[in-house]
């Protein structure tokens, strides 16, 4: 997408990026999670970074303790500095995007390493396997009555769509 605006001669700048991760399946460990929330910063920024038209990016705060998303959804960690303003993985995820600097850069390092990594264009690595494999939670379905089911977002709407509960 970032391409496809660029050709039209504008800018793109990402802004209020966070990345949640309490809602990944049950079974993933802290490690996953961190392993999870780490490659999405990094590739997501690396690929911005390989577009020219790219502009700049502005992260939802700086630190877990002051996150929006423990007010409005859930208790979750989606910044790259813990609660005690410390470093997470995810920093380190941010800090190896902006060594990708260049068009036609690779992303994938953190999942696989040099063997998983993919080029910008591709969604699959050289062995078949598709970005985020380890960590990628299923797309919610419908059931028979159109409600959808494993929605983590609030029924699938919008906060000003929700039947008001007070």
């Amino acid at each position: 997408q970032i391409r496809r605006i660029g050709e039209l001669g504008l800018k793109v700048n990402m802004s209020e990026m966070d990345v949640r991760i309490s809602k990944l399946p049950a079974s993933a460990d802290d490690e996953l999670k961190s392993a999870a929330q780490t490659q999405i910063y990094q590739d997501i920024l690396s690929a911005a970074l390989s577009e020219p038209s790219f502009d700049g990016i502005w992260l939802w705060g700086f630190a877990d303790r002051h996150t929006w998303v423990k007010n409005f959804y859930y208790d979750d960690a989606p910044l790259i500095f813990d609660e005690k303003y410390q470093r997470k993985e995810s920093y380190v995820g941010v800090q190896n995007a902006l060594k990708t600097l260049c068009p036609g850069g690779r992303v994938g390092e953190m999942m696989g390493g040099e063997s998983a990594q993919c080029f910008l264009e591709q969604d699959v690595d050289e062995n078949g396997n598709a970005w985020g494999e380890g960590w990628m939670q299923p797309e919610t379905k419908e059931d028979g009555n159109g409600e959808k089911i494993g929605d983590s977002t609030k029924e699938g709407q919008p906060d000003w769509l929700l039947p008001d509960t007070n």
